[in-house]
């Protein structure tokens, strides 16, 4: 619930971000905009190196640690091999991409893994939660975008004018996405210690 939409935000606001923090001084327009390709890249497999840390320890706790090494030293090679495929085209973005990707490899072998040996099984509901979630990202994504603005303006404006931009776009970002929550039916109770036991 926290991963995909900051995700998805990081993607969205790349240039906006860059642009209030860095683009000042020497950091030129093509410098931002070469960041924000990295940027959008890495942010591909933020959700992957989240859940390669929830999905790990489950292996630990099993006294299975041969598994996750085994995943990650294929997920090495696999990582590399992306290198080779997308530093081409992609340049310094398809090295980030490679990255991200061999992270969201790993948690996806993980999880088989997980399921395979019957240490996890998803409990019903769980395709409803996901649909509810990527609906309610997805709305924030569009109300982001079409409230930005225009690359110019944020590579143009001081920083007295991007700074509090910026923070506006990052709270309406964080209003939009718990509001669509709120409307389908999340609570804050529902997250609570109580409701999980």
């Amino acid at each position: 619930m926290l991963a995909v939409p900051a995700t998805v935000a990081l993607a969205v606001l790349a240039l906006p971000l860059i642009a209030a923090l860095f683009h000042y001084g020497r950091f030129t327009a093509e410098d931002a905009w070469m960041t924000r390709q990295a940027l959008a890249a890495y942010s591909v497999g933020l959700v992957g190196i989240i859940m390669v840390k929830i999905l790990a320890p489950g292996f630990y706790a099993r006294q299975n640690i041969v598994t996750p090494v085994k995943i990650g030293i294929l997920t090495l090679v696999a990582t590399q091999a992306l290198n080779l495929a997308l530093v081409g085209p992609l340049k310094h973005a398809g090295l980030a991409l490679a990255i991200s990707l061999g992270a969201c490899l790993n948690a996806a072998l993980l999880y088989r893994g997980l399921r395979r040996d019957g240490a996890y099984k998803p409990v019903p509901g769980w395709p409803v939660f996901l649909l509810k979630v990527g609906a309610s990202v997805g709305f924030m994504a569009i109300v982001l975008f079409t409230t930005m603005g225009e690359a110019n303006w944020w590579l143009a404006a001081g920083w007295e004018r991007k700074i509090p931009a910026v923070t506006g776009l990052v709270i309406l970002g964080v209003a939009v996405y718990a509001g669509c929550l709120l409307a389908f039916g999340f609570r804050p109770r529902d997250f609570s210690r109580r409701a999980a036991g």
